[in-house]
């Protein structure tokens, strides 16, 4: 039964993998602690069993249940398969908010929405892009494309929420000044994520975590390892941790380069039990919108060198020697050696520890998004 007063809240979004699940689960479980009632709808084809045992981790804030059913990656004749199933238990469900995540989440929760107000429920229907369709081009047609559908798309949509002032300022130039209303609204992460996490006696010296794809640069990271180890003027340990679909060529890139006994490669984990480690995490993406890997590192007060891309110089610092441009091996080596040869360099360098975490708190970031859902609420 609905306490008065709660929400009934639906995340949609595509793969449960990476920032976007764990954004969509630190709400589920803030917003269920303060009543209110949510569930989820997403891919059921991505996902290993790690990603299982994080679902049955938040299974008890899930009060509305988890929906997983195929959604493709690319646009596909399977879309519409995608759009009747999700629609059939979205209504079924009869939301007050629907909330899509990423390009494919944010088309198909808008979508559905706005049916269902055709139909005279009583729903909200917002849009978070979490770089998504923000990381095409507008010089070419399918990124012109793409921007023309989220342009199309803003007349059903209350509100959006960025997670980063870069993701609000790419749209804005990208796409165009939103024409429904927006907030910025900095992802966060829990209190107990703000601990230490010392680093195993067997850790290694440098620490790539993350998907195993180009957009996210485990190439640029091997790459610098070799030129590091040159710079510092001895082997060096290295670990690459996480799934994807380009495992394989990052294995023969090793292979290639000689370094398959020195760089290790582990399927995804808990993200502590990965930090545990190395004391340097390595954040080498071509592209992002608020990565988490940034602010979990941080938070556990690991030494994080970074892209300087999407929202991560807003958490870094703007002016931080933390930052390398991205896609430049070379200069991301020279942070590494750097990193390794500098006594103390990690702690000077990194934001200081209570100014980071009053901007990047879960509980905040809940609390505004509560705040925004409030904001636009129909009311019968």
């Amino acid at each position: 039964m609905q306490k008065p007063g709660s929400l009934r809240i639906i995340h949609c979004f595509r793969s449960p993998i990476g920032g976007i699940f764990r954004h969509v689960r630190d709400l589920a479980e803030y917003h269920s602690r303060a009543g209110h009632q949510v569930g989820i709808v997403c891919d059921s084809s991505t996902g290993s069993e790690h990603e299982d045992r994080l679902f049955e981790q938040i299974s008890p804030y899930l009060s509305l249940g988890l929906t997983r059913i195929p959604i493709r990656r690319s646009i596909s004749p399977g879309d519409l398969s995608a759009l009747i199933k999700s629609y059939k238990k979205i209504e079924e469900l009869q939301p007050d908010i629907l909330h899509g995540h990423g390009a494919k989440g944010g088309v198909l929760a808008r979508i559905i929405g706005s049916a269902l107000r055709v139909k005279k429920y009583r729903v909200s229907r917002f849009y978070s892009p979490h770089g998504g369709s923000l990381h095409f081009s507008g010089a070419k047609i399918s990124g012109k494309a793409v921007f023309a559908i989220e342009r199309v798309l803003e007349h059903m949509t209350e509100a959006i929420s960025f997670v980063c002032d870069y993701e609000r300022n790419a749209y804005e130039a990208k796409i165009g000044k939103p024409r429904c209303d927006s907030a910025r609204i900095y992802n966060g992460i829990s209190d107990g994520d703000f601990e230490p996490i010392p680093t195993d006696a067997d850790g290694v010296d440098l620490l790539y975590v993350g998907m195993l794809r180009d957009l996210k640069g485990p190439d640029v990271f091997i790459e610098a390892f070799a030129q590091a180890e040159k710079l510092v003027g001895r082997p060096l340990k290295g670990l690459v941790i996480g799934d994807g679909p380009d495992k394989a060529k990052y294995e023969r890139m090793l292979e290639q380069n000689g370094l398959s006994g020195r760089v290790s490669m582990l399927p995804a984990m808990p993200v502590k039990q990965a930090f545990a480690k190395s004391e340097i995490i390595v954040v080498p993406s071509r592209a992002e919108a608020m990565p988490y890997i940034v602010l979990e590192a941080l938070a556990a007060e690991k030494t994080v060198i970074a892209s300087r891309v999407g929202g991560i110089p807003e958490v870094l610092g703007q002016a931080s020697d933390a930052l390398v441009e991205p896609g430049n091996a070379g200069a991301l080596a020279s942070i590494m050696a750097k990193a390794l040869l500098t006594p103390g360099w990690g702690r000077d360098t990194m934001p200081r520890r209570e100014q980071f975490q009053s901007r990047f708190s879960a509980s905040v970031m809940a609390h505004e998004l509560e705040g925004l859902y409030r904001r636009h609420l129909i009311v019968s």
